[in-house]
């Protein structure tokens, strides 16, 4: 057992920004000396003296053998890894890093069709040929879940020359599938389990939260920890358990995806966050628990208003799910979800995760107050009182009936199409061309349309509702989406 009160790589980095000396080295604002004003007054000047580059007695994140390195060692124990990599670049890097250590250029892959973007980057990035697999959907609640076992097992049936299995756990909603029977499964096959946990970092602290993927048999997961625990925006970790994957592999591919001047800021804080979750874990999500049931009872009392709730539509593809994801149906209001999130956000300052067409997520975590939940609920319940109208005015399905019913014909490899000679279209024109870039609503950043696949009416007829109705398009060249980029 390793000393999880130790820190050393937060301790090395404080050493070396109180150390009094001449700087002549990046980055050029010299422990904030040179900063301007302005970011000074917004952040104060403390914050400036510990942004310091890769100095002898802070290691190098590419080849660690010091406090990166012990650091990396208390955070695998901590997840219960066999090895872990401290990321600067967000879980998006570990994603692409993943895809680029198991598959190579025309290498099948088995996956959900409701994948991040960083997925579709590391298809193109590695020149791997996806093989999708729609996950389970839900009609009533207009949700689709996650894959399952039995959709992995005919994939791989048809496909046993797959190089690895990738899955999403949790689903932005905080849904789990089945994911020890799908490891069981590919692990029949001897290729590795590759998990984006993106939003599950914390399910290792607490026995009432789901389990975390390496308990359930993952080879590899990676994980936001900013996004649920306590680091800095960007930063999070890779972990892998066994031998199915090649160690080397993992970190020569990271070379590619991280940057040469990782921060030292974003890396102590992972540091200090594995710490806190070692020594007060399980308090603290006793804590988000009790928030988040609070939040969940007073808000299922509110007419007009549903939740989605363990039990509800359970199935292979909705096995359990994270307390601490709070998802509101407000259509029961006559109200789309982007017409509610505008509201709470304009009129009562409450900030949802994401929206969708007939939903509100929330993300409940060891940062919440019982006044942040407090004003969530009076927020709601004045939403149901004055804003409620007689019909919701939504003729059209969401992204998840998209993803789920609409066939999709991928022409080419992602990377071929990604590469390829295009040509710019108004978006009249592209029904039935091949698409040459990625395009998603964000939140979630799902892609519904990626290199190499067909245009189809229905598709393009969804984007343009949800930007009728508030939403963002992002990943494509022209961000007012009048336009689509298809091979030429």
């Amino acid at each position: 057992m390793l000393n999880q009160n130790q820190t050393p790589l937060l301790d090395a980095l404080k050493a070396c920004a109180d150390r009094s000396h001449a700087p002549f080295y990046t980055p050029g604002h010299k422990q904030g000396e040179g900063i301007s004003q302005p970011l000074a007054d917004l952040l104060g000047t403390k914050i400036f003296r510990a942004d310091l580059t890769e100095l002898a007695d802070l290691d190098n994140l590419f080849s660690p053998q010091g406090v990166i390195q012990a650091a990396q060692q208390l955070a695998a124990e901590v997840f219960g890894a066999s090895q872990t990599w401290f990321l600067v670049n967000g879980s998006t890097c570990g994603i692409e890093a993943a895809i680029l250590a198991t598959c190579g250029t025309g290498d099948k892959i088995i996956l959900p069709r409701n994948v991040h973007s960083s997925a579709i980057a590391g298809l193109i990035l590695s020149g791997a040929i996806p093989i999708f697999l729609n996950p389970e959907y839900d009609p009533v609640l207009d949700i689709a879940h996650s894959i399952t076992p039995n959709a992995v097992q005919s994939a791989l049936q048809q496909h046993p020359d797959a190089k690895a299995v990738l899955i999403v756990y949790p689903t932005y909603y905080g849904v789990c599938g089945d994911l020890s029977a799908i490891a069981n499964i590919t692990h029949q096959y001897n290729i590795p389990l590759l998990v984006d946990e993106a939003h599950g970092a914390h399910f290792a602290f607490h026995p009432e939260l789901p389990t975390p993927a390496l308990a359930a048999g993952a080879d590899l997961t990676v994980q936001s920890i900013h996004k649920v625990l306590g680091a800095m925006t960007q930063a999070s970790m890779l972990h892998i358990q066994g031998d199915r994957i090649d160690c080397d592999r993992i970190s020569k591919a990271l070379q590619l995806v991280q940057s040469t001047s990782p921060s030292y800021l974003l890396l102590a804080s992972l540091d200090a966050a594995r710490q806190q979750m070692a020594l007060h874990g399980k308090m603290l999500m006793s804590r988000t628990l009790q928030l988040a049931n609070e939040a969940r009872t007073k808000i299922s009392q509110i007419p007009g208003l549903s939740l989605l709730f363990v039990g509800l539509g359970e199935s292979p593809g909705f096995v359990t799910l994270d307390e601490t994801r709070l998802t509101v149906t407000v259509s029961g209001l006559g109200l789309t979800g982007f017409e509610a999130e505008e509201i709470l956000d304009e009129k009562f300052a409450v900030t949802a995760e994401f929206a969708s067409l007939q939903h509100l997520t929330f993300i409940i975590s060891l940062g919440n107050t019982p006044a942040d939940i407090e004003q969530l609920v009076q927020s709601f319940t004045t939403l149901a009182k004055e804003y409620r109208r007689t019909n919701l005015n939504v003729t059209s399905s969401n992204l998840q009936n998209i993803l789920t019913t609409q066939g999709y014909t991928l022409h080419f490899s992602p990377r071929e199409a990604f590469f390829a000679v295009s040509e710019t279209l108004p978006l009249a024109q592209t029904s039935d061309r091949i698409c040459a870039e990625i395009v998603c609503p964000y939140p979630p950043g799902i892609p519904v349309l990626m290199p190499g696949e067909v245009i189809t009416n229905p598709v393009l007829n969804y984007l343009e509702q949800i930007q009728g109705m508030g939403g963002f398009i992002s990943g494509c060249n022209d961000t007012s989406f009048k336009t689509l980029k298809v091979v030429k």
